[in-house]
C-alpha cells in the first residue's frame, strides 16, 4: 500500500492567509476596476453629450444675421445685444435671427438669389425686383420645413451693410415695417420679386431671407436638484410681432447646470455643462464643452 503525502498544517495555514490576501484585495480591486469602468463609461457619455450640444447650436449660429444676436436675461423680458452683455448679470437665452440657408443651396440653383436690382425701375409701388429668384420655390419650402405652419409670407429680408437697430430692428420689442427697420416683411410679387414696404428704406444690392429666428433656453427642469434643460425654439418671426414662445421647440439636452455665452469681437463664444446622475449614490459630476463661432 502506497501512501501519499497529504498537506501539513504549516502548508496549509500558508495557502488560508494567501487565499485571504486574494480574497480582500482581489475584491477590492475588482470593485475599483468596476468603479473606473463607470466612471469612464459616464464620462464618455459625457463628453458626447455636451460636444452633442455645443455642435448643434455653434451649426445654426454659424448661419446667422450676426447683428441680430441678442441675450435674454433671467426675468425673460429685458434683453441686450450680445455685444452689451452685462458679466455681473444672469442670461437665460440667446436668440438671433437665422438667414435661410435651405433656400440659398436650393435643389440645383439657389431659390434665392441674394441680389436685389438697385435700377430705379426694377423698385416699382413696394416691389423689388431679385434675378434668378423663384419665390414659388422658397414658398413651398418654407412651408414644408415648417410642417405647414409658415410661408414666404411670413418672410423677410435684411439688406447686407444696412444700419442695425439691435432693439426695434429685428422685432425683440414688437413688430417692425419700414424706414428703421432692420428686418423688412415681403410677400411674393412675382416670381423673382418681393412686395414689401421698402418706402424711406436704404436698399443695398445684396440681402439675405430669413423665414425664422431661433433661440437657446435654458429652463428649469423641475427635478430640484440644480440642473436644467436646453430647449431649441424655431419656426417663429419677432419681424411680425411673435416671441420664441410662440414657435416650435425641441429639447437639446436634460442636466444641464449651465449655460453660458459671451461675443468676443463678431465671434461668439459657447459653453454647455452636462451633469450626471448619482453613482453608487454619490454625487455625480459635470463636464463642460466649449465652441466658438465665427
Amino acid at each position: 500500500m502506497i501512501k501519499k503525502p497529504a498537506f501539513s498544517m504549516l502548508e496549509l495555514i500558508f495557502v488560508i492567509v494567501i487565499m485571504g490576501i486574494l480574497a480582500k484585495f482581489g475584491v477590492e480591486l475588482l470593485a475599483q476596476s468596476y468603479q473606473n469602468f463607470l466612471h469612464t463609461k459616464i464620462n464618455n457619455k459625457l463628453q458626447n453629450q455636451s460636444a452633442m450640444a455645443v455642435d448643434f447650436i455653434a451649426k445654426r449660429l454659424s448661419y446667422r444675421i450676426k447683428d441680430s444676436v441678442i441675450a435674454i436675461e433671467d426675468d425673460n423680458t429685458t434683453f441686450v445685444g450680445i455685444q452689451n452683455i452685462n458679466p455681473n448679470k444672469s442670461y437665460r437665452v440667446l436668440e438671433w435671427v437665422q438667414k435661410d440657408i435651405d433656400g440659398w443651396r436650393g435643389a440645383k440653383l439657389p431659390y434665392w438669389s441674394g441680389i436685389a436690382d438697385l435700377d430705379p425701375s426694377a423698385v416699382v409701388g413696394g416691389s423689388i425686383l431679385t434675378p434668378e429668384t423663384n419665390t414659388t420655390a422658397i414658398n413651398n419650402l418654407i412651408n414644408v420645413l415648417s410642417y405647414g405652419d409658415s410661408t414666404l409670407s411670413d418672410a423677410a429680408i435684411y439688406f447686407i451693410g444696412s444700419n442695425s437697430d439691435i432693439v426695434n430692428g429685428y422685432g425683440w420689442s414688437g413688430a417692425v415695417s419700414g424706414v428703421g427697420a432692420s428686418m423688412h416683411p415681403i410677400t411674393a410679387s412675382s416670381i423673382n420679386a418681393f412686395n414689401g414696404n421698402f418706402t424711406g428704406v436704404d436698399i443695398s444690392e445684396y440681402y439675405q431671407l430669413a423665414w425664422t429666428a431661433n433661440a437657446v433656453s435654458i429652463e428649469n427642469d423641475g427635478k430640484g436638484n440644480g440642473t436644467f434643460d436646453l430647449v431649441f425654439y424655431y419656426d417663429y418671426q419677432p419681424w411680425n410681432g411673435q416671441s420664441y414662445t410662440d414657435g416650435k421647440s425641441a429639447t437639446i439636452m436634460e442636466n444641464v447646470p449651465t449655460f453660458q455665452f459671451r461675443a468676443v469681437g463678431s465671434m461668439i463664444k459657447i459653453q454647455v455643462c452636462v451633469k450626471s446622475d448619482l453613482i453608487n449614490n454619490q454625487a455625480g459630476y459635470a463636464l463642460c464643452k466649449e465652441k466658438t463661432v465665427f
